[in-house]
């Protein structure tokens, strides 16, 4: 499926009209249920394979953050054949107590995996605790790069930002 195709398959799939609050606090008409797109196989699958390409090179650890990016993850490791940890927003006070489940970040080059950036604030935050675990961070891949502000934090905090869409090209893709 081609990369407009699968932007407009996204765009049915995922917009919902109404009025809402983001993770950012930011109001909103308009969302998209990313769950919608991430649940779907086919779409899913389409996305793994898209977005494969953005994968830097010299990457170890896929880490996939709850919750949204655990999907994105799984399919990509599947189709990659690259390691997946899945970052939870706060450690375990019991059990492993790890900040990362999955494949070991200590001293690997781990690539963020997320749904959608908005400002980036949760990645900013998983990106710390995954550095004081030893990871290398330095790269963000994303599915949808909701408003430049995400992309522009990340980059403040060295972080190179790949998003297969933007919202705009996901808006334009239904017209």
């Amino acid at each position: 499926m081609s990369k407009q195709v699968l932007a407009r398959e996204i765009y049915a799939a995922s917009r919902l009209s109404g009025e809402f609050t983001l993770r950012s606090g930011q109001q909103s008409d308009t969302y998209f249920d990313k769950y919608m797109f991430e649940a779907n196989p086919r779409l899913l699958s389409a996305i793994a394979a898209e977005l494969s390409p953005y994968i830097p090179v010299g990457t170890h650890v896929l880490a996939g953050l709850e919750m949204g990016g655990i999907a994105i993850a799984t399919a990509l490791s599947l189709h990659t054949n690259i390691c997946a940890a899945f970052v939870r927003k706060q450690a375990k006070t019991y059990g492993t107590r790890k900040i990362a489940e999955g494949c070991e970040v200590r001293g690997q080059n781990v690539c963020i995996i997320e749904d959608v950036v908005t400002t980036g604030g949760q990645i900013l935050q998983s990106v710390k605790e995954l550095r004081d675990a030893g990871a290398i961070v330095q790269h963000v891949v994303c599915v949808i790069e909701r408003h430049p502000d995400g992309r522009a934090n990340l980059e403040a905090a060295g972080l190179k930002l790949h998003a297969l869409l933007t919202m705009e090209e996901l808006i334009n893709s239904a017209e």
